[in-house]
């Protein structure tokens, strides 16, 4: 089976299973899911849904223990952690709950890593890191270091670093979750701007608030997708 042109994300019966001593966790069961590309998608659902385990697969962080999923039209529940590695930093772009800034970096250093790690040379670095910094309203701030910034202003900088590699996805989990509501509603405006730039957004919440922002919802509940359905954004989720 070859995915669609412009699916992002395709996953079939995408299952994992942990070993807990004797016992056996089923935290995905057979989930299929496409997301394709230009869409903003918010995948929800209850402590113990398998809302983890499935930002781990689709991050390729983790392997499905049955089921196939294509990320850009590359198959990657086949491959080993190298090339997963490989394909996290060229594809994929994190923004975090934590944010996960080095200390002592500063701003424009913190977002040139994926960079560093890709071998591109110093130059071109610099210059898209200053770019993507641009891009989230940090230009004036791009040498100071994480203790420098408030926790919006952290989170402003983990998502240029998820931009800087021009990827396929910018994977979002709980990207709120350490920000007061105000704080929170900028950040979740810079993630809505840049998906009507174009970029494909996926975000995971337990807040129903910020969910409220996809144009898309998936609701997990016992590892299985209960619903997914289109949202008007702005309006109340049920």
């Amino acid at each position: 089976m070859m995915p669609p042109d412009n699916a992002v994300i395709l996953t079939q019966g995408l299952s994992k299973d942990y070993q807990l001593g004797t016992e056996t966790v089923h935290a995905l069961q057979g989930v299929d899911i496409r997301i394709d590309k230009n869409e903003m998608v918010a995948i929800m659902g209850p402590s113990g849904s398998g809302k983890s385990t499935l930002l781990n697969l689709i991050g390729c962080l983790d392997t499905p223990s049955d089921g196939k999923y294509w990320l850009s039209g590359q198959e990657v529940s086949v491959l080993d952690d190298n090339e997963l590695a490989r394909i996290r930093n060229r594809e994929i772009g994190f923004v975090f709950q934590t944010f996960n800034l080095l200390p002592r970096a500063t701003a424009l250093h913190n977002v040139e890593l994926p960079l560093i790690y890709a071998g591109l040379p110093a130059k071109e670095r610099h210059q898209r890191a200053q770019e993507a910094l641009e891009a989230v309203g940090l230009g004036d701030r791009m040498t100071h270091h994480p203790n420098e910034l408030s926790g919006g202003e952290r989170q402003r900088v983990a998502i240029a670093r998820a931009l800087v590699n021009q990827p396929s996805l910018v994977l979002a989990d709980e990207p709120t979750g350490n920000l007061d509501s105000h704080t929170s509603e900028e950040i979740m405006q810079i993630l809505v701007n840049l998906h009507r730039r174009g970029e494909t957004i996926l975000l995971v919440t337990h807040e129903r608030d910020i969910a409220g922002y996809a144009e898309r919802l998936i609701t997990l509940r016992d590892g299985k997708v209960e619903s997914d359905q289109l949202h008007k954004v702005g309006e109340p989720i049920a």
